[in-house]
């Protein structure tokens, strides 16, 4: 009776133990990354004299993909690539990134941050309509796809000024977190050059 006895405690023990181990175990790393870095400059405009005032609102990403999650599509199924994160929130990154291509390439107008207490002559209105990673099959090498539609409205009224979508595809180089993360950067800087681009076309 006693070795049973003993036997259960070890058991027991044994079971315990087993339990701290696991809810002490880490989970597997992920590794963060991030997209749209300063801008390669362009032919920015030197002086503020000038330039049209052009008010930045918030940029508006989908929930699905507005946090720091990679999003993968394959034909009508959705899922979120294993192991990798962005460094923040995507719809933060971006801001940052479209911010920063202006600075370096707009000539004609001067975008003004959501955090500038001016008033602009115009407003530019970003909606962000995919930003995914497409599969034609699982385990194929995807094409980061990125959709915006852009608007520009005269301010005080807000009246459309100029509306546009915008589309960039870019294929990733091989189907590894890396080389998807890289298509996600070149795919957005090409946007942002046509956005700037357009901007300055048009804001006049």
């Amino acid at each position: 009776m006693i070795r049973s006895s003993i036997r259960l405690a070890v058991a027991a023990a044994a079971v315990v133990a087993v339990a701290g181990c696991a809810l002490l175990s880490s989970p597997p790393p992920v590794q963060t990354y991030r997209f749209g870095g300063p801008a390669a400059a362009g032919a920015a405009a030197e002086g503020q004299d000038g330039l049209r005032q052009v008010a930045l609102r918030r940029v508006q990403f989908p929930e699905a993909v507005e946090g720091d999650k990679l999003l993968g599509v394959t034909g009508t199924e959705t899922a979120y690539i294993k192991g990798a994160r962005w460094v923040s929130p995507a719809s933060d990154l971006y801001m940052e990134s479209l911010e920063n291509a202006f600075a370096a390439q707009a000539t004609r107008v001067r975008l003004i941050g959501p955090r500038e207490l001016i008033r602009g002559e115009r407003s530019l209105d970003i909606d962000m309509r995919a930003f995914e990673a497409r599969y034609d099959a699982p385990g194929a090498v995807p094409t980061v796809v990125v959709t915006a539609r852009a608007r520009l409205l005269a301010l005080p009224d807000r009246t459309v000024a100029a509306e546009r979508t915008f589309t960039v595809q870019q294929p990733a180089a091989a189907n590894r977190v890396s080389a998807i993360v890289e298509a996600f950067d070149i795919a957005t800087r090409d946007l942002n050059t046509q956005i700037v681009g357009w901007t300055d076309a048009n804001a006049g």
